[in-house]
């Protein structure tokens, strides 16, 4: 049987533990947004007929709502749909050492940087290897399957590009995910060096520690994943799934029981438990 409403009755459920200011300002606000959600709370409009009259609550707008966030991934998915033009595309993940998960959630103000690198590592590797630039869209994912923090992009990548010199579009381009893994390595580690060289990287390690860490991960051999053709309709909807929608479906929710939560795998369709 469906459960009504799971996450706002977890939400509420757990409220002493993230509603205080220990919590980032965004996601408290978010969670409270969220169980006012249609609510008398967040105030509402009244129509009337003759025979009639009803009211309807204002939504919250956030997109981790499970109703809001549904309207939202349609919006997203018909924006960006709009505007990629309709050519050969290539699927990209840029995955890192499971030893930097932990860094980059202790340094979440590093992740914002995480899409910038990842493209400018395509356009280099374009621009290097066929002189041209091609079309990108990044999506950072922040959680795996199991709903672990996991740090990587997804990377919708035009199997061509503009000739800036010839001004031409040049298409039929073979992507090589060994070049991009290697500028991918590249990049994460001088990120991450110079933020230790900054001071604005927080870490359990010592500073030595974390400088013979990058020099390790250097010399071992990433993981870039590459679909050589898929369509923008596939992506975009696998996409939008991350950032415009809860990290889990409301249908998953098989049983909630004080501290844990029982919910079905996505891939194997069997229970799952989750403590709190």
């Amino acid at each position: 049987m469906q459960l009504e409403e799971p996450i706002k009755q977890i939400l509420k459920d757990i409220r002493l533990v993230w509603d205080h200011d220990e919590t980032r300002p965004c996601v408290r606000e978010s969670f409270r947004k969220m169980i006012e959600c249609r609510t008398p709370v967040l105030g509402w409009l009244l129509y009337a007929s003759e025979t009639e009259v009803r009211r309807v609550y204002f939504t919250c707008k956030v997109r981790s709502c499970p109703s809001c966030g549904y309207r939202a991934t349609l919006q997203w998915q018909r924006e960006q749909w709009t505007q990629l033009p309709d050519v050969s595309y290539a699927g990209l993940v840029f995955t890192m050492p499971d030893v930097f998960w932990r860094i980059f959630k202790q340094n979440r103000h590093l992740l914002h940087d995480l899409p910038t690198i990842g493209g400018e590592v395509v356009l280099q590797w374009m621009k290097d290897i066929f002189g041209v630039r091609p079309l990108i869209l990044v999506v950072q994912h922040t959680f795996g399957r199991h709903l672990n923090f996991n740090a990587h992009l997804h990377m919708l990548v035009s199997a061509g590009g503009l000739s800036e010199a010839e001004s031409r579009w040049t298409e039929g381009l073979t992507l090589n995910p060994v070049g991009f893994m290697k500028l991918w390595r590249h990049g994460i580690i001088t990120y991450l060096r110079l933020a230790l060289k900054a001071g604005i990287l927080k870490s359990d390690l010592k500073s030595w520690e974390l400088r013979e860490l990058l020099a390790d991960k250097y010399e071992v051999g990433w993981h870039v994943d590459m679909q050589a053709r898929i369509s923008k309709r596939h992506f975009l909807g696998y996409a939008a799934r991350y950032i415009r929608r809860p990290p889990i479906a409301q249908h998953r929710f098989q049983e909630i029981d004080g501290p844990m939560v029982k919910f079905f795998d996505q891939r194997h369709c069997h229970p799952r438990d989750r403590f709190g």
